[in-house]
């Protein structure tokens, strides 16, 4: 614990290397970066530094590393994972005024961005040339390009596209130790090892990208969007598996369920087939002659995978439409429940009908409602548990559910995440997923890049011996008191 006399000192010399104002203190400015997307746990750091440039950046970085002071960076705080959850004796280095987009080059197809840029913002400079960047998480609105990198973000159409990873060219980053570096560059043809692919899902734990160099994709000719309603989650699961092993490759498939289909009709009048309890969305996408044939082999698809109705968008509106109700299904929960868990396990495409049947079965036995949103193509569910954390117990019972379905998810052959990161939620579950040699060698590569462990410390890793999120009462964070629960 740093005394109050040591922390004056630290924020006095913190406080000398940006402008006045761009040091926050007061506890009212510090609230505001207590919590991230998981609103569950909290901390309060002793301050939140706000460059404006890459400069203020590193000085920031190296000033930590000489007085040993943690740091998590910091974007627009979208994280599930509780990836950018502060740290109680540290600061947080927010980002989001470096948030200019550098180049696009429509010839080399390449965008040259800082990382709070906004990721539709990247589209949005890229859409005059022809051009987009492909990844897009659902909260691809308000979520930055160095937090898409530091959780390998995906999205709806990772299926085709990949994630952030196989997007990214090119990066400058600061280490944690200070060290400037370049990796990559325009192209992906480089010689030696593919350091960028190591950075981009680090979850923070090596240090701050600076400037990232994207890749852009040309905008496709055609899209076919269909909406195909089902009487059973099964049968929606068991349709993405029949696309898949067709040999059809859509721009993504997408799966809702009842309870996430009531939130979105309430939340933005999205328009579903009355009577179904799952809904499956899948887009085709490419030159007009390859969509015109993919639709046929599709249409046979879905009409023998036992659909109730099928409602292809007719234009640009009503597949804006589409997206718009899927897009919003996270926050529009909310209208449903006071609290809710989003999880994000993944699973082999051929078992999803049976994990979504397991989750449906565990939702009626624990009384805690489930609303499934997810990525069918890749297997990547996002299960929202329902929960009132006013009730004693009703945290504690979300997370035993969701420690489940992640387990349920490694016992499959899956993993306990596909883009939300480990963070300080699923760090407990490493264990389900590696074994002691393997969690020894990630420790050795973050070390390598943060010998003091100062960079994002608590995140990922679980402490030596500490029993499982959902099975004891307090996350050993807690019982070190570096964060505490609403």
């Amino acid at each position: 614990m740093i005394s109050a006399p040591s922390a004056s000192a630290v924020l006095s010399r913190l406080a000398a290397l940006l402008p006045p104002g761009r040091l926050l203190v007061e506890p009212a400015q510090l609230a505001s970066y207590a919590s991230d997307g998981l609103t569950a746990f909290e901390a309060r750091p002793l301050a939140v530094a706000v460059p404006e440039n890459a400069d203020e950046v590193i000085a920031l970085v190296r000033f930590c590393h000489a007085e040993k002071l943690p740091f998590v960076a910091r974007g627009s705080g979208t994280s599930l994972s509780g990836g950018s959850l502060p740290i109680k004796e540290g600061i947080v280095i927010a980002l989001n005024r470096l948030n200019r987009i550098l180049r696009i080059d429509p010839e080399q197809r390449l965008a040259v961005v800082e990382p709070g840029v906004i990721n539709t913002h990247v589209t949005v400079a890229a859409a005059p040339h022809g051009l987009h960047y492909a990844p897009d998480p659902s909260s691809q609105s308000i979520c930055t390009i160095g937090g898409n990198i530091a959780f390998n973000s995906g999205g709806a159409h990772c299926l085709k596209h990949g994630m952030t990873s196989n997007h990214v060219l090119g990066l400058k980053a600061v280490l944690a130790t200070g060290e400037v570096v370049e990796w990559g560059g325009k192209s992906r043809e480089q010689v030696g090892p593919d350091w960028c692919g190591l950075f981009v899902g680090n979850e923070g734990l090596f240090g701050i990208a600076l400037e990232v160099t994207l890749q852009l994709l040309p905008k496709s000719e055609s899209f076919h969007t269909v909406l195909v309603g089902y009487r059973s989650l099964e049968q929606a699961g068991d349709a993405v598996s029949a696309i898949v092993a067709s040999g059809l490759l859509p721009g993504a498939i997408e799966i809702m369920d009842a309870l996430a289909l009531e939130a979105a009709v309430q939340a933005v009048h999205a328009d579903y087939p009355p009577g179904c309890e799952a809904v499956l969305i899948v887009e085709l996408e490419g030159p007009r002659e390859t969509v015109a044939a993919e639709r046929v082999r599709l249409d046979e698809i879905i009409a023998a995978s036992g659909a109730v109705e099928a409602r292809p968008a007719k234009d640009a509106a009503e597949r804006l439409a589409i997206w718009k109700g899927r897009k919003s299904a996270f926050s529009a929960v909310g209208r449903l429940s006071p609290d809710f868990i989003v999880q994000d396990g993944v699973v082999p495409r051929r078992r999803l009908g049976e994990a979504l049947r397991r989750i449906n079965e565990w939702s009626r036995e624990t009384g805690l409602r489930v609303a499934n949103v997810f990525h069918a193509g890749d297997g990547n569910l996002h299960p929202l548990i329902l929960y009132d954390g006013r009730q004693p117990g009703g945290l504690e019972r979300a997370e035993a559910l969701a420690g489940r379905i992640l387990r349920m998810c490694v016992e499959m052959g899956g993993s306990i995440t596909g883009e939300h990161g480990v963070g300080v939620e699923k760090r407990d579950y490493m264990p389900d997923m590696f074994n002691a040699d393997e969690i020894d060698c990630l420790k050795r590569l973050a070390a390598a890049f943060d010998p003091l462990g100062i960079a994002n410390p608590g995140k990922m890793f679980p402490a030596a011996g500490a029993p499982a999120l959902t099975q004891h009462g307090l996350h050993p964070l807690e019982k070190a008191g570096v964060i505490s629960r609403e």
